[in-house]
Parts: C-alpha cells; structure tokens; sequence
C-alpha cells in the first residue's frame, strides 16, 4: 500500500484542466500544480482542488518545469500527467487497486493512448515511465519531449491512460524549442537528434528529416525503439519524395537490424503496391497478419489488423481474384464494420 502524489505542469489548460482534475481527485493523495504562465483560469481551476499551486518562470525547458513539481511532492510515489490527459472509471480503479496492492517497484509504466477516434480506439500508443518511486529521485531529462529514463525495479500495468486534446495548439512549437537551443550551442544528444527529425518531418521539412535521421542511424547503440522509429520514418520521408526505391531499401535494412514488426511488413507493401509489384505488395501485406505484437516504442495497432486487410482487398481484387478480395473485406468488416473504406467496399461488394 503506498500514497501518490500527482505532479502536472500547466500553462493556459482552462479548457481541459477540471476535466483532469476531476479524475486526479479520486485517488491522488496529494495533487501538485506548477503553473508557468497561464493567462487563463487556470491557477483559479487548480486552486479549487489543491492548495499546492506553485509559480515556475517558462525558460524553455519542460525538464526544468516537471523537475521542480517532483520536488514539491512528499507522497511515497509521484506520478506525472497532463492538463489534456483522461482517466477512464476502469483505470481509475485500477490506480487505486496498485495503491492498496503489495505491489512492489520504483517505476510504474502505464500504456498512454493518443489519438482516439470516435470509437475511442487509439492510432497510437506507448509504454511510458508513469509513476515513480520518490525516494529513487528521478529526474526528467530533455528541454522537450523530456523523459525518466527507467531505472532499477520496473513493471508493466494494464493501466492506461488517453491524451485528449481540445485545442489544438502549436505545431511548431516544440521544433522552435530546439531551433532556439541549436542557435544558443546546444549540441543534440542521440535521443533529441531523433525527436528532432520527428519534428522536422511533421512540418513537412523532409530533406532536413531526411539529413537528421541518416545522422542518427549512424549513431552506435542507440535506443532501439528509437532507432527502428528513424528506419520506419525515413521511409515515410522517401515516399513522401516519392523515392520508392529507397524507400524499400530503407525498410529492407531495417529486417537486418530488427525483428518484424506488421507496421515494417505494410510499409514494404505499400511501396511496393506504389511500384506496380502487386504480388511482392501481397506477400508483404500477409506477412503484416502473422507478425508478433509489438511491445516497445510507438504502436499503431491498425498496421497489425485493419490496414492488411483493407489493402489485401484492393490487391487482390486488381489482380482479379474476387474471392480472396471478397474473404479479407469480411475480415475487415467483422473488425470495424463502421470504417469509411469498409462501407464503402460492402457496398461495392453488394
């Protein structure tokens, strides 16, 4: 049994902050709010769940911010969320049944959820580093997309929980953070230089992307969840460039480098589908299907199901094989009967 201290860093989250809040209140012990310049009613939000509103002057550093919440948290555990964030009723209890087990670590991971559709089915999701020893004194690390890395006693959860944006905000913003810190003579470690030619590749600076993440591939021993992430998008950026060859060459590399993975085997189909090779892009499409689960780095679970099968219905019924095209659009009609490509097939198929 142990008490949990929630730390959040917050700047103008009027629109989602109760929301969270909400959640946190039923089973947080303490709950931790630094502000870092909210304009808003936020602090007026965070005031009416918590004395423990504290001020943190922005300098561009979201390691800096959450370092200083940890530091004014004295629960047993401190665990980490943001103002966007949702709790379902299930997890909820989830939290609280790991507060009053005899369960045992000094970091929790907790599967986070992002981009929900309207059948609340993620198209992303990760393990992260979510509730943590205090006394183990962990730091964050990272001016943006900042970390834990996990040390020591570490278990997995079924907890999860869902990142839910109301507002969209800056898409730059985390590309100017680095752009600012380049510019001062911050040098990239292995893991920023990744994050940045992630960022890079979001606001469609593709040879920029393509320039980083052939620099970071270089790098020995990097994080390997990282590193077949750099592999997959690299081949994004060519595809984008519509370098199809290279493309397949990248992914190709990558089966020398890591174990199969469904979203490798669709991203070899795909390109080879874009070069008219319509059985290579069958095999691979199939390969995707019998692929272990992945259970590292950024998941999306639709390269495993939905995807092959919707693609294996368009291939096969361009090489004119309509029964198989026919048998995989029922597959993908059994697993989600309301995707727009799935109505439109079964009525096609009618």
């Amino acid at each position: 049994m142990f008490t949990l201290s929630v730390c959040m860093i917050i700047k103008n989250e009027e629109p989602t902050l109760k929301r969270v809040l909400d959640c946190v209140k039923r089973f947080a012990d303490e709950i931790i709010i630094v502000d870092t310049g909210s304009k808003d009613k936020s602090k007026e939000i965070a005031h009416s769940y918590t004395n423990n509103v504290y001020d943190f002057e922005w300098i561009n550093d979201f390691a800096k911010a959450r370092n200083f919440a940890f530091s004014k948290a004295t629960c047993d555990y401190q665990m980490w969320l943001d103002a966007d964030d949702v709790i379902t009723d299930s997890n909820i209890e989830k939290i609280i049944d790991l507060k009053n087990s005899d369960a045992i670590a000094d970091i929790f991971m907790c599967k986070y959820l992002i981009g929900l559709d309207k059948n609340n089915k993620p198209y992303l999701s990760y393990y992260r580093e979510r509730i943590m020893k205090r006394e183990k004194n962990y730091l964050w690390e990272g001016f943006v997309h900042e970390v834990i890395v996990p040390t020591g006693t570490i278990v997995y959860t079924d907890i999860e929980i869902e990142h839910r944006k109301v507002v969209a905000g800056n898409p730059k913003r985390n590309l100017n953070l680095y752009h600012k810190a380049i510019k001062n003579g911050h040098k990239l470690n292995a893991r920023e230089l990744y994050y940045y030619s992630r960022e890079l590749f979001y606001n469609n600076y593709i040879f920029s992307a393509i320039k980083n993440l052939k620099k970071f591939l270089k790098i020995e021993n990097s994080y390997a969840p990282d590193n077949l992430g750099a592999y997959l998008m690299l081949c994004d950026c060519y595809i984008r460039n519509n370098n199809f060859k290279s493309a397949e060459k990248c992914m190709l590399e990558c089966f020398y480098k890591h174990t199969p993975t469904s979203e490798m085997c669709c991203k070899l189909g795909y390109v080879n589908d874009l070069q008219n090779k319509k059985d290579r892009a069958i095999f691979w499409y199939k390969s995707a299907l019998s692929c272990d689960a992945q259970t590292s780095g950024f998941v999306r679970e639709e390269y495993s199901n939905i995807i092959p099968y919707l693609e294996l219905t368009k291939l096969y019924y361009q090489i004119n094989d309509y029964e198989k095209a026919k048998a995989y659009h029922l597959k993908a009609k059994d697993l989600a009967p309301e995707h727009p490509s799935v109505v439109f097939n079964n009525q096609f198929f009618d």
